[in-house]
């Protein structure tokens, strides 16, 4: 069947990164977004007060220059990217701090007495990153492309997930820190999909860094949405697709969308048996999250934290997991993990001069009412105090409240679209090596609930786009920037 029209649903990463690949190889693609604006969690927008920009659910991108999809597509070469020497900070009780260090020689001299451990553990695996990228983003039921990459990340994987996590280690600092990476999935620990995730974003930290996009994760969202209408294709803003016989003048459609939304749009045209599949996915838990406009830039105690955009608080490794144990059993932990991002360090366009942002969230059960604002508020304290007196104004998005406010994609608060168990993450949404197919005819999925799972990488967009023109018979497309359209 020859195919001309394509519909794309939700103007999010994975979108439009499905929508660039498609009008590339030659195709009228028109991406539907229910917001006035777009990006869904990748946005940038003036939430607190005039001149400062906080972006809406996702600040700091490893995977910017990790992702396949992003490397293929030249990002970097598109908009600025600004990589920071520190890639994380992790205070903890006492005065002491876990710098990240890009260099990640440096990262283990600044550790002191488990510096060599901490070396020993991630040095394999930030010299195969590509490797360990190429595995992680892509589907689990295939044969990995580089076999030394996937052993060396199995055995860090199963060293990080089990009760050997403490093997390695004497003192707290180098632990804190690979358990501040893992916390970045909202899962209990050890466990081992939530080291899975861990010990890749610990190993781009030392690799590639973690870069901020200058301009806010809008910047991202700009970069393809303007390749799309480069390459013909259309965004129609404000328009809610609810059911899939709005596509019918379509050929076909990839719809970036989570499991209860495929369900809803999908309806009777949906086999009883993928229903139930779909039915069996599970929901995870979620965050609140606070944007603080701020007068000043936040007065760690310790100095070399004011050089790092991204800072896990939450105390040691036995600390995190206690509070992510107590979200696991639907409690909000008193003293959570704070993942915390501070953009002015490296990018002024935040804030007015002499300003800043902050950008932070905790974890809360799912679809919980919690305002975190005095829990954020507690934990940056600690390590600076006075940070309180320079809040010129704050607004609070609940877990319950992202739905609406920035995506169905995010319902319940859960960033994740679906918990980050390792069996789900083998079943995303169902069980498949190509997961992005549905039985509907000429309908695929291409979201953070499909393979190869969340973040900001564009990738399950992108498979979901390759596996459509490949069913079609369509080349293809290069994406990148100089390469013209397919006729």
């Amino acid at each position: 069947m020859s195919i001309s029209r394509v519909a794309v649903v939700g103007a999010g990463p994975n979108g439009l990164a499905a929508a660039v690949t498609l009008a590339r190889a030659g195709l009228a693609v028109d991406v539907f977004e229910r917001n006035p604006w777009l990006g869904g969690g990748s946005a940038t927008r003036q939430t607190t007060l005039p001149g400062f920009r906080h972006d809406v659910a996702s600040a700091v991108h490893p995977m910017a220059l990790a992702s396949p999809f992003f490397r293929v597509f030249e990002l970097s070469e598109r908009i600025e990217l600004a990589v920071p020497e520190v890639s994380f900070a992790h205070p903890l009780p006492n005065g002491r701090s876990g710098l990240g260090y890009r260099d990640l020689d440096r990262a283990a001299d600044a550790i002191g007495r488990d510096g060599a451990a901490y070396r020993a553990f991630l040095r394999p695996l930030v010299e195969r990153i590509a490797g360990a990228a190429d595995l992680t983003l892509n589907p689990l039921l295939r044969v990995p492309r580089e076999p030394i990459a996937a052993a060396v990340f199995a055995a860090r994987v199963l060293e990080g997930g089990t009760p050997a996590w403490h093997v390695r280690y004497d003192e707290e600092i180098a632990p804190a820190m690979l358990t501040g990476c893992a916390a970045h999935a909202i899962g209990r620990h050890p466990s081992l999909a939530t080291a899975g995730g861990g010990a890749v974003l610990a190993a781009t930290a030392h690799a590639g860094g973690w870069p901020v996009p200058i301009g806010g994760s809008q910047a991202i969202v700009d970069a393809l949405a303007a390749d799309l209408e480069n390459h013909g294709g259309r965004l129609v803003l404000g328009q809610e697709i609810t059911d899939l016989a709005e596509l019918d003048a379509y050929d076909a459609s990839v719809l970036d969308v989570g499991v209860p939304a495929l369900l809803a749009l999908g309806g009777r045209r949906l086999p009883d048996r993928y229903r139930s599949a779909l039915g069996r996915y599970r929901h995870g838990n979620g965050v609140s999250k606070v944007d603080f406009a701020l007068a000043g830039p936040v007065p760690w105690s310790d100095d070399r934290i004011s050089d790092a955009p991204t800072v896990h608080l939450g105390g040691t490794r036995e600390q995190i997991a206690a509070s992510e144990r107590q979200v696991m059993r639907g409690r909000v932990p008193e003293r959570p993990y704070v993942l915390a991002v501070q953009p002015s360090v490296v990018d002024e366009t935040r804030a007015p001069a002499g300003r800043a942002t902050l950008w932070a969230y905790i974890h809360v059960p799912y679809d919980s009412d919690v305002d975190a604002t005095e829990l954020v508020t507690r934990a940056v304290e600690e390590h600076a105090p006075g940070f309180r007196d320079l809040v010129l104004a704050s607004v609070a998005t609940r877990a319950s409240d992202f739905a609406q406010a920035v995506s169905p994609n995010f319902v319940g608060g859960d960033f994740a679209s679906g918990a980050v168990t390792l069996a789900q993450m083998v079943k995303r949404p169902v069980v498949s090596r190509t997961p992005w197919r549905t039985p509907v005819r000429g309908a695929y999925v291409g979201s953070g609930a499909t393979s190869p799972g969340p973040a900001v990488h564009g990738m399950g967009g992108w498979h979901a786009a390759r596996t459509l023109l490949a069913d079609h018979g369509i080349t293809e497309p290069s994406l990148a920037r100089g390469a013209a359209t397919q006729k």
